[in-house]
């Protein structure tokens, strides 16, 4: 794990947009492609979830219309409720254990250069779902040799030995978000903690060969520009080298309301920082999710490498 960076100085970051409307820097570009409809029939013939969908992301049909989509595993209803997310809460469903192969099998047809895997969260299985993230990661494997792989976990409630079943899978980057600031944990994600999510994030970071440790963290929550700072800090210090930064869009009335509407300039703002704390790569925006150009993030120049 390379050295962290000493602390950038925090220079005074330009004012943001209040709440109330979108503001015109947030515009979602729909294109025409009929790749957007192959995608949602070949995910509804493989009976398949999407996060793009469950968690209605801003950037689906972008990404739809590329052929792209991050796979959602375990069902689509999660045994969480947090306050920010679209995810159905509720009873979760039985475990499909022919799931790891059948996201291969449409990452495969997809002709996917990188593959991302992510969950709802299910607190009611013994290994929180660990075991079918290695399956997944083995099938795609298998069938896409040359696929790098990310997988985006929940906490599995800090177990080690859980985290320890996916890691020796050997996804190429591993993934879990912190969300939220400190001060605003407990009313966003009242069933996580930070420091059990950073807790998460270091250990992989120890366990892995060739780290390519990832988190990720909205705006508009409530939280300060400064804290953002104070997290980004804490997240580089646990081993994190890719983070996304963007804005938190509420998926309804009942979710938390949007506090402010962060301009672009304090994106870019936030970017520079974390380049100075030594963060590989900060994808930084308005519209950036966490798996958001997710192939472009972890290799940059276009190199697919494995250990």
């Amino acid at each position: 794990m390379s050295k962290v960076a000493k602390q950038p100085e925090i220079s005074l970051l330009p004012p943001e947009q209040g709440k109330g409307r979108l503001p015109p820097w947030i515009r979602v570009r729909v294109s025409g492609s009929g790749v957007v409809d192959a995608v949602h029939s070949m995910l509804d013939q493989g009976a398949l979830h999407t996060v793009c969908q469950g968690a209605q992301c801003p950037n689906q049909h972008e990404c739809f219309s590329k052929g792209t989509a991050t796979f959602m595993i375990l069902g689509e209803v999660c045994t969480r409720d947090c306050l920010f997310c679209a995810v159905r809460t509720g009873r979760a469903q039985a475990v499909d254990p022919d799931e790891p192969q059948r996201v291969a099998a449409a990452a495969e047809r997809l002709q996917l250069r990188h593959v991302v895997v992510t969950s709802v969260t299910r607190d009611d299985l013994e290994d929180g779902g660990a075991g079918l993230f290695a399956a997944t990661i083995r099938a795609i494997r298998s069938r896409l040799p040359a696929t790098t792989i990310e997988v985006l976990v929940p906490d599995f409630q800090g177990r080690e030995r859980d985290l320890d079943i996916v890691l020796a899978a050997r996804p190429d980057v591993f993934n879990h978000n912190l969300e939220t600031v400190r001060r605003l944990q407990r009313s966003i994600r009242p069933a996580a903690s930070y420091e059990r999510s950073l807790a998460v994030l270091r250990h992989a970071a120890g366990a892995m060969p060739q780290p390519a440790i990832k988190s990720g963290l909205m705006v508009g929550l409530g939280e300060t520009d400064e804290e953002i700072i104070e997290a980004m800090r804490d997240l580089r210090q646990a081993g994190c080298e890719l983070l996304t930064i963007g804005q938190y869009l509420a998926p309804s009335p009942r979710h938390t309301p949007v506090e402010r509407f962060v301009h672009p300039d304090v994106f870019a703002e936030y970017a520079r920082c974390g380049t100075e704390m030594g963060f590989r790569n900060v994808a930084s925006g308005p519209l950036v999710r966490s798996s958001y150009h997710a192939e472009a993030q972890f290799n940059p120049d276009g190199r697919r490498e494995h250990a």
